[in-house]
């Protein structure tokens, strides 16, 4: 079984709203996931407060309850003991012990890994990335078409890299498929949906959301023809409030279609089952 998995950056699930841009005119292929394809998840995993990045993240790529670990949300870049648990066991070191070939398939904008890793801040991604350095995308990858960008485009790089030259999503959604065929576990992580939640511009919303939706519909046509599944979630709510800033309590959902669909959606309860759950069928 190969899977590609689509982590997308804080979409929940909420009922239809004048301020709600998750809806069948703006992203009917993500909509029509949602309601045909998908159950919805736990997000806040019996800890109070709004969700966050750090420890949402932590817990979809390792299994673990990240916040109650923790004690709180952690918001942001994971510190150095919530590091230290994803460095010890994650998605990627778990896939490889197991024989897997596994990609990253965002692009990092560095010549090597060690570049990466000298960086002061990292997400969880990165640091779960480090820990297995063959699966990290670089630049010279992103030139040749076998990377793909964390806006699909790669319009917000033209100032730094004019050479690159901008694509479509479409072009992006081939490029992961071709990615894809090459290993058992690809991973895409796409965040421009927190960062246009969190702007409170809904016109700003809308055009991401549009954007990510016609790659997702491309995708979906490499992946239905060749039996790859595609497993989507979220670390938290945002994008579907936008008439508040912050992260939301309300349930992501766990997106499964291709080849045992069906067996992911059932295993899967809450971001510490997505692991386990993947880990089991693949």
């Amino acid at each position: 079984m190969k899977i590609i998995f689509l982590f997308i950056d804080g979409v929940g699930i909420r009922p239809p709203a004048p301020d709600n841009p998750v809806n069948p005119e703006v992203c009917p292929t993500l909509c029509r996931l949602i309601l045909q394809h998908s159950v919805p998840i736990d997000a806040c995993l019996s800890t109070p407060g709004l969700p966050q990045s750090a420890t949402g993240q932590a817990t979809m790529f390792t299994g673990m309850n990240a916040p109650v670990f923790m004690g709180r949300h952690c918001e942001g870049f994971p510190g150095p003991s919530l590091r230290k648990k994803i460095e010890d066991a994650n998605l990627f070191l778990m896939l490889k012990s197991r024989g897997k070939h596994v990609r990253f398939a965002d692009a990092y904008l560095v010549d090597s890994s060690d570049e990466l890793a000298a960086r002061r801040f990292k997400s969880v991604t990165t640091v779960m990335a480090l820990t297995t350095p063959e699966v990290i995308s670089t630049t010279d990858d992103l030139m040749e078409n076998s990377a793909v960008m964390q806006d699909l485009t790669r319009e917000t790089i033209q100032d730094r890299y004019p050479e690159i030259p901008v694509i479509t999503p479409e072009n992006a959604a081939a490029h992961l498929f071709g990615i894809a065929r090459l290993n058992d576990f690809t991973l895409y992580e796409f965040f421009q949906t927190d960062v246009a939640g969190h702007s409170m511009d809904y016109a700003r919303a809308c055009a991401v959301l549009r954007l990510y939706d016609k790659f997702l519909a491309a995708l979906l046509r490499f992946t239905r023809a060749a039996g790859i599944t595609v497993l989507m979630t979220a670390d938290h709510g945002n994008i579907e409030e936008m008439n508040e800033r912050g992260h939301t309590r309300n349930p992501v959902p766990f997106i499964a279609i291709g080849p045992r669909e069906e067996e992911f959606r059932a295993r899967v309860k809450s971001l510490v089952d997505v692991t386990p759950a993947i880990l089991r069928l693949i």
